[in-house]
């Protein structure tokens, strides 16, 4: 069985600190070379991998604004499909654009849509609905214009996220700072139970962060301590009584969410999107319908045991179920 996967090149294939899609391409790749599979990965030339590596942009275009977006990604995708008779499957994660390529090749392909950025990318997914294989990350993530062949959910290498199973005493918000992902509503609920609040993850809307962010950084209660690379992330998260996801958006899955289960600790998040079938409810953290519902959980954390958390992460969203998963995709597809 030969693979190519095809990865962006907005940050490099695995990311240094941010770019969650090309985390999950990473994670894929290892674990289906780990299993035999012959695969090769079309990423950035600075990308590390031990599937055979095809590069055509140089570095990241967003670690290098010398590069054009537009011109590089143009120049990557044309790359794997100029050489699409060499695999026996192609499976894509750089979202709508490399499907009007599709008609042009007889190799299948696989699309893993990572969430719809706007309605308006839906006219490319339609037209080539049922000629590629999409697969969504969650169910609450489906378009009912689309049809779909599985959702597979995104796993996490669990060595990377060692297990704590004493509760820390902060709380932690982990993402992109952003309207969606509710970090005001992280600041709100620190201060009003009087809690340490961790805040860590890029600056994606500066205007957001000045204005309800920035004031309220003092380095004691409330601290913002930038983007956190792989090699730390673990120990934060462990080290956190609970991770605040109060988003303002249907997300379509929550590596941050996983992510902290996987260490012990339990996740408070408000109930959109993915979050119903990431977190159970009561067990490794809590639903609530708004961001005031949140103290009250705050007090019941003591209820929930850190190991229930690893737990369902190891059942659920590792590796190795991930890569079991997309194998029994692409065999059906393939083979059939």
């Amino acid at each position: 069985m030969k693979i190519a996967i095809l990865s962006p090149i907005a940050w490099r294939t695995p990311p240094r600190h941010y770019g969650p899609w090309e985390q999950v391409v990473s994670w894929l790749t290892e674990g289906l070379v780990q299993e035999g599979v012959e695969v090769t990965l079309y990423a950035t030339a600075d990308s590390q991998t031990r599937a055979c590596l095809r590069a055509v942009a140089p570095r990241p275009y967003a670690e290098d604004n010398s590069l054009d977006p537009k011109v590089w990604e143009c120049l990557h995708i044309a790359a794997l499909f100029e050489e699409a008779q060499r695999y026996d499957l192609i499976h894509n994660h750089f979202d709508f654009l490399p499907l009007s390529y599709t008609g042009l090749v007889q190799t299948p392909v696989v699309t893993t849509i990572h969430g719809f950025s706007s309605p308006k990318i839906l006219p490319v997914y339609q037209k080539y609905n049922r000629r590629v294989h999409y697969v969504s990350i969650s169910d609450a993530d489906r378009s009912p214009a689309l049809d779909y062949c599985a959702t597979i959910y995104h796993g996490i290498p669990l060595e990377e996220y060692p297990f704590s199973g004493e509760p820390g005493r902060y709380l932690l918000f982990f993402g992109r700072i952003h309207p969606d992902k509710g970090t005001a509503e992280a600041i709100q609920l620190a201060r009003q139970v009087g809690l340490p609040l961790i805040i860590a993850g890029i600056i994606q809307d500066h205007d957001y962060f000045d204005q309800f962010v920035a004031p309220y950084l003092d380095n004691e209660q409330i601290k913002y301590i930038g983007s956190v690379g792989p090699a730390e992330k673990g120990a934060l998260l462990g080290g956190a009584m609970a991770l605040l996801h109060l988003i303002n958006f249907d997300e379509p899955f929550g590596l941050s969410v996983v992510e902290a289960m996987a260490c012990g600790t339990p996740v408070i998040a408000c109930n959109r999107g993915s979050m119903a079938e990431l977190i159970r409810d009561g067990e490794t953290g809590f639903l609530v319908e708004r961001p005031e519902e949140a103290p009250a959980r705050l007090a019941r954390l003591k209820d929930l045991p850190r190991r229930r958390c690893r737990a369902h992460v190891e059942a659920n969203f590792s590796v190795e179920v991930m890569v079991r998963r997309y194998l029994e995709l692409y065999r059906q597809i393939i083979y059939k």
